[in-house]
């Protein structure tokens, strides 16, 4: 029986044989425009987050209109902040009183 894993993703993958993965490393070992990482460069790598926030933003939970969030949306990456700019902007202009 072929050993699995199972991903965060529910994916089950199924793992090479030791014949296969011996197999697989030859093939690596032969190709001159790639090598196999070192266990030191393996530790070294480390898949890309979130990029850092200011730390001056707290998340919350808000509801707004469909129509609203749609339009601000529509207007393409970013639409959150644009969110953010405009309350900022009332408070600034006395549309909200702090």
């Amino acid at each position: 029986m072929p050993k699995t894993v199972k991903t965060r993703s529910g994916r089950v993958l199924v793992l090479p044989t030791p014949a296969e993965d011996a197999a697989i490393a030859a093939g690596i070992a032969q190709d001159p425009d790639t090598y196999e990482p070192s266990d030191l460069e393996l530790g070294l790598m480390r898949r890309p987050g979130r990029p850092m926030g200011s730390g001056t933003k707290r998340q919350i939970t808000l509801r707004l209109d469909a129509d609203l969030i749609d339009t601000f949306k529509a207007s393409g990456d970013g639409w959150q902040t644009r969110i953010n700019a405009v309350l900022r902007d009332a408070v600034a202009h006395g549309v909200v009183k702090q």
